[in-house]
């Protein structure tokens, strides 16, 4: 089974070539700004990011007639159900009208799909786009009626590393109970009940522990006064809490590995806030624990941040009584789509019809 897999990013496009789960070639394709410019809106660098991906197959001599399926990388729809869905023509209606927000992701399906068309109608999918909601209603109460919690986190890896961990565990995720840590610019930790997300931290919106570039949950009385002191524009609190936030508000940089090396010298603010970033990483899975009124069977630590051993390790020390922990560092957004699309073409589950 081939599978081409597609990821549009806001200046690039990153493309891959599967051979069932055997990665063949892969390429992060860079479009020059005067170019996407020149075009307009997203939806207008569909030609352009189309020709790239025609060259990419022609380059590895691949032609549209070998490949089994095409997955693209889901863009800004309706709230989903997480799983492996068929690309359809209410799909594309939604992301090509921008009806529930503009991204590049929107073209991961729109490509998707018409390149399977033009390969002679092979399939066409897309998995655990970023609008996974699949939150318990408990979990969507805040303590102000007109600000419910919403679901924004990094529905791609974790559930790919969900499907690794129960994989390991010799059961299926519908079977396990999960606490995932991604960690990546942006830090979610959800809580995986019998292949549900069922409560996970609003990561896009700064929600939960800090980050690299994000600031996290802040003491809202503090944050009020802030916002009206006249000092700073909506924008401004904007920018401090997505982007300017966490280590970068603490130590000038968003480089994890830079932190690491400066607390490995002997910084001691450096290891002040890396541990402030373990612990609260930390108290954040523990406080999931609440949701299966008991232990998980496992707790897993992914995305790029888990390369570093030394934040791992201090967050093992404080949640390893709970249950095993596992390491899966990076993204493996690319592998993650391509195993998808593989478990609806082996029948090891139906594909979700978009409607």
């Amino acid at each position: 089974m081939r599978i081409l897999v597609l990821n549009p990013g806001s200046t690039s496009t990153k493309l891959a070539l599967f051979n069932g789960e055997q990665l063949q070639y892969a390429d992060n394709l860079s479009h020059l700004p005067a170019e996407l410019e020149a075009c307009g809106s997203i939806i207008e660098q569909y030609d352009l990011r189309k020709q790239a991906v025609l060259d990419f197959l022609k380059q590895k001599n691949t032609p549209l007639s070998a490949l089994s399926a095409v997955v693209g990388r889901g863009g800004l729809t309706k709230p989903l159900s997480g799983g492996t869905y068929r690309i359809n023509e209410a799909m594309l209606q939604d992301l090509k009208s921008a009806a529930w927000g503009e991204h590049a992701s929107n073209l991961g399906p729109i490509l998707a799909y018409e390149l399977a068309q033009e390969a002679g109608g092979i399939p066409a999918f897309t998995v655990d786009p970023v609008v996974v909601d699949e939150l318990d209603d408990v979990a969507r109460i805040s303590g102000l009626p007109e600000l419910p919690r919403r679901s924004k986190f990094h529905a791609l890896n974790q559930k790919a590393a969900a499907y690794r961990t129960a994989k390991a565990l010799a059961r299926s995720y519908q079977e396990v109970n999960l606490i995932v840590a991604h960690m990546g610019g942006g830090i979610s930790i959800g809580a995986h009940k019998m292949g549900q997300v069922v409560d996970v931290n609003n990561a896009l919106d700064g929600e939960g522990p800090m980050s690299p570039e994000r600031s996290g949950t802040l003491p809202v009385g503090d944050l009020v006064k802030l916002c009206f002191s006249d000092h700073y524009n909506q924008e401004d609190i904007l920018q401090m809490v997505k982007g300017r936030g966490g280590l970068m508000a603490h130590l000038g940089t968003t480089d994890a590995r830079e932190v690491e090396n400066r607390v490995k010298a002997g910084d001691k603010d450096a290891k002040l806030i890396f541990r402030a970033l373990a612990y609260q990483i930390a108290k954040g899975i523990c406080a999931l624990t609440a949701v299966f009124s008991g232990k998980p069977d496992a707790i897993v630590l992914t995305g790029g941040m888990a390369h570093s051993e030394l934040l791992t390790g201090w967050i093992k020390e404080r949640v390893g009584f709970l249950a095993p922990v596992v390491v899966y560092p990076g993204e493996g957004e690319m592998e993650a789509l391509a195993q998808g699309a593989l478990r609806v073409l082996s029948q090891e589950e139906p594909a979700q019809e978009y409607v």
